[in-house]
């Protein structure tokens, strides 16, 4: 009867436990660990698993019901992590800048031949492989118009079955700083499907801040008028990505507002697992062309249905799918909601890292589109 009471006491401790509870329960665990009593012993293992049971159950509930919530400060920054490597931060703040220079560049090298952009799919490499190509996709922003950006960026470095908000309120690039939409990111949180990035998850993710120079120059003679959104996207069933489509697609609506889908294409070779070759198309180079161009036709005809069938039939190595199809899903929510307008997606440029020839090479693809409603 003891026993059973001792047991009882800690199921029902563990259950009445709070954030401040959970401190001291780790010496507690110790304690009963470390113990050579096997009455203790046998309480420990009893304790454990129910420990581990409520845990997991907590994080479940706090991400369906969002209990537990980032202290946003206002003066949170997210630093550019990945300024000097992936990009040139070379004096920073400078309208002489080599970072400036070489976006200048890459713009200018762009026609602007379908615009004014109300989203656009860029690439997220290190800009001496994709500078060249997002420039295409930039082109096709006016300025003059945006007040809110929308960046969907895929998720590489941790698991994420939704979409998960930036907990900063401040972005820095090497240009200016950029702020976050505080209204939206309410909003959104008030929908109650979205996570949160912690800074430290947020700083190491590439495929959002690879956007942001960009941004930064095609805006900059509005530097003080537009906020951005950035959010973080998962790995979602076509179910989710609909679910987040139909919750996006009003912002979508909205001629001041800008999506930026983030996005490389196919990576090939062995060391990304990913060697599909169809012979019949000549050089592997070519047969990753034609496998990625198929992928971009049946993005062009903006069913999200013909996209998911074919990633599962190729299995193409698109690091930026659950974005794409979560804008799919938003244009497709929108049809019909248009004052009789079309919308048109276009891609305007496509590049590869290398030339694959041989099994042992590898290569990553990049492509830039541009929606339109004319």
């Amino acid at each position: 009867m003891y026993c059973f009471s001792l047991i009882y006491f800690n199921v029902v401790f563990i259950h009445s436990m709070n954030k401040t509870d959970l401190y001291v329960c780790d010496s507690f665990i110790n304690i009963l660990h470390a113990s050579s009593n096997k009455l203790l012993n046998y309480i420990y293992i009893i304790f454990m698993k129910e420990f581990l049971r409520v845990i997991e159950n907590g994080i479940d509930t706090a991400r369906r019901e969002r209990l537990f919530k980032p202290n946003i400060d206002m003066a949170l920054i997210r630093r550019a992590t990945h300024a000097g490597s992936w990009y040139s931060d070379s004096a920073i703040y400078a309208v002489g800048s080599e970072l400036n220079k070489q976006l200048e560049g890459w713009l200018g090298a762009a026609d602007l031949s379908h615009g004014p952009a109300r989203a656009i799919i860029a690439p997220h490499a290190g800009y001496s492989y994709c500078g060249g190509c997002a420039g295409f996709a930039y082109r096709q922003i006016s300025p003059v118009v945006v007040r809110k950006i929308f960046i969907l960026g895929p998720s590489h470095y941790v698991r994420l079955p939704g979409c998960a908000l930036s907990s900063a309120s401040i972005y820095r690039t090497p240009l200016y700083d950029l702020h976050i939409d505080q209204q939206v990111r309410r909003e959104l949180e008030e929908t109650g499907q979205f996570e949160w990035m912690d800074l430290n998850t947020d700083e190491e993710e590439h495929s959002i801040e690879m956007q942001l120079p960009f941004l930064a120059k095609i805006m900059e003679g509005f530097k003080d008028s537009f906020t951005i959104i950035p959010i973080l996207v998962g790995s979602l069933t076509p179910e989710r990505e609909a679910l987040y489509g139909r919750l996006l697609a009003p912002y979508l609506a909205d001629p001041q507002t800008l999506f930026v889908v983030s996005s490389d294409f196919c990576h090939w070779g062995q060391r990304f697992r990913y060697t599909y070759y169809d012979r019949s198309c000549g050089p592997i180079h070519r047969s990753i062309q034609n496998l990625d161009k198929m992928g971009m036709d049946i993005i062009e005809t903006l069913n999200p249905t013909m996209f998911t069938d074919y990633l599962k039939k190729y299995g193409n190595t698109i690091c930026g799918r659950h974005p794409i199809g979560v804008l799919l899903q938003a244009i497709h929510s929108l049809k019909g909601n248009t004052n009789g307008q079309k919308m048109n997606l276009k891609f305007l440029k496509y590049a590869q890292s290398s030339q694959c020839n041989n099994m042992n090479d590898s290569s990553v693809s990049y492509a830039s589109a541009s929606l339109v409603l004319e």
